[in-house]
C-alpha cells in the first residue's frame, strides 16, 4: 500500500509543477501504475518541435524496483529501440544502479536530457550510435526527418 501513496504523491507533484517540457496524466484513470507522458524535444536538438509519447509503467515493488520507460512515438535515438517496443537504455533504471529515494520527475527530466545528448557509448542501437559519432550532420539529419514523420503535433 506504501508504493500506492507514494505514486499518487509524486504523480500529484509531477501534475501541479510538471518539469520544462513534460506533460504527466495516468493513461487509466484507475490504474496508478500506468502513465501516458508527453515530452516536448528540447530546443537546439534534431527533436525540437516534436512532441514524444512515452509509456511510464511502475512496478507494484516501486520504489523498490525501477519504472520502466519506453517511447511510444518512434525516434531515431542511439538509446531507444528501433522497434515497435520503443525501450529506452537508461544507466539510472538499470536494476542494480537504481536507488529508491530516485524520483519519477528526475527519471523523466533525465530522459528528455538523453534527447538533447544521447550517450553513443551506452547505446542500444549501435548502427545509430556510430552514424552519431562519426556523422552528426546525417544523424541530425535522419532525427529531424523521424520527428517531422512520428511526433508531429497532433
Amino acid at each position: 500500500m506504501g508504493s500506492q501513496k507514494r505514486i499518487a504523491k509524486e504523480l500529484s507533484e509531477l501534475t501541479a509543477s510538471p518539469p520544462d517540457g513534460i506533460t504527466v496524466t495516468l493513461l487509466d484513470e484507475a490504474n496508478l501504475y500506468e502513465w501516458k507522458v508527453l515530452m516536448e524535444g528540447p530546443e537546439g536538438s534534431p527533436y525540437q518541435g516534436g512532441i514524444f509519447q512515452i509509456r511510464l509503467v511502475l512496478p507494484t515493488e516501486y520504489p523498490f524496483k525501477p519504472p520502466t520507460v519506453s517511447f511510444a512515438t518512434k525516434i531515431y535515438h542511439p538509446n531507444v529501440t528501433n522497434d515497435d517496443k520503443g525501450s529506452m537504455c537508461l544507466g539510472m533504471l538499470r536494476p542494480d544502479e537504481w536507488k529508491p529515494s530516485s524520483k519519477i520527475g528526475a527519471v523523466l527530466e533525465f530522459a528528455r536530457q538523453l534527447l538533447a545528448e544521447p550517450m553513443p557509448d551506452d547505446a542500444i542501437e549501435g548502427r545509430i550510435a556510430e552514424q552519431y559519432k562519426n556523422d552528426n550532420k546525417r544523424y541530425d539529419e535522419i532525427a529531424r526527418e523521424w520527428t517531422r514523420k512520428h511526433a508531429n503535433k497532433t
